[in-house]
């Protein structure tokens, strides 16, 4: 995990430095360790290449089976290395997988420098030798994933996307590959969770607030929906002010200016995040 953190550190940096200054003690943050939803990521494959999804599932069943998605996740959240992933410039006439991501989603997919890092990224290049195909990879923001793989830009959006069915409209999902689920994040002095053992306990806390809270969300994402409501997610929502940002990164930087009362992200970055920043504190 320190690996990680130190490449979360330059993702943290180009937001500006925001430490204390004057002696002053600067603000951190921390997760509550409890899990509020539980979802499904998947790949979301072009409509009209059912061929490619057959090959998709395929290998996903054979990276679980033989060891090479543990080896992925393990220079993520073990003491491997993460490998930088470089994306080839489109050119029609090669044979390319075209993969649409938002990179600012660590640990699933970022960039240092001109590569790409994550979990999904070295999945990405794996997927793209099993096929024999050059990658490319094309970044963009969250909420237009989807929408590029529907319009046959990409071939695949791999871009720690949860299965919903409203994504089906423009994609057709691959078998699941990770199971995931969305933390709230505050500042490290907040107690107000500190009590809370169940979602139950930390909806119930956030169901007695008003317009007055606001929570920090990723646009486009999970957190965003369960923060707002969604009827098709089951989602009821809360009686906040829900506000979106491009990724967590910002809006974890938000909570500790003072302009957030929480964030709610997905629960990889969620710590990602936070150790990274609170190193630099």
């Amino acid at each position: 995990m320190k690996k990680l953190i130190a490449l979360a550190l330059s993702v943290v940096l180009a937001l500006g430095a925001f430490a204390g200054c004057g002696g002053k003690e600067a603000t951190t943050a921390k997760v509550i360790e409890i899990d509020l939803t539980s979802e499904e990521y998947a790949f979301g494959v072009d409509k009209t290449q059912p061929e490619l999804l057959a090959s998709v599932n395929a290998f996903i069943a054979e990276i679980q089976a033989n060891g090479k998605f543990d080896e992925i996740c393990n220079n993520y959240f073990g003491d491997g290395t993460p490998v930088a992933v470089t994306s080839a410039p489109l050119d029609n006439t090669k044979d390319q997988l075209i993969v649409a991501t938002n990179a600012a989603f660590e640990p699933f997919e970022y960039m240092k420098g001109d590569s790409y890092y994550g979990i999904d990224m070295e999945i990405a290049k794996a997927l793209a030798d099993y096929l024999g195909k050059e990658l490319v990879i094309s970044n963009m923001d969250f909420d237009a994933v989807c929408l590029s793989v529907g319009q046959q830009k990409c071939d695949i959006a791999m871009a720690g996307l949860t299965v919903k069915p409203e994504r089906e409209e423009y994609v057709t999902f691959s078998t699941s590959y990770y199971s995931a689920s969305q933390k709230i994040i505050v500042t490290s002095d907040n107690t107000e969770f500190d009590a809370c053992k169940t979602a139950a306990d930390v909806e119930a806390i956030l169901s007695a607030k008003d317009k007055s809270t606001k929570i920090g969300v990723q646009t486009g994402t999970t957190g965003q929906f369960y923060v707002e409501g969604d009827e098709g997610w089951g989602f009821a929502g809360f009686p906040v002010e829900g506000v979106g940002y491009k990724n967590g990164s910002l809006a974890v930087q938000d909570l500790l200016n003072g302009n957030l009362s929480y964030v709610i992200i997905d629960s990889a970055p969620a710590a990602c995040i936070t150790e990274a920043i609170n190193a630099m504190q």
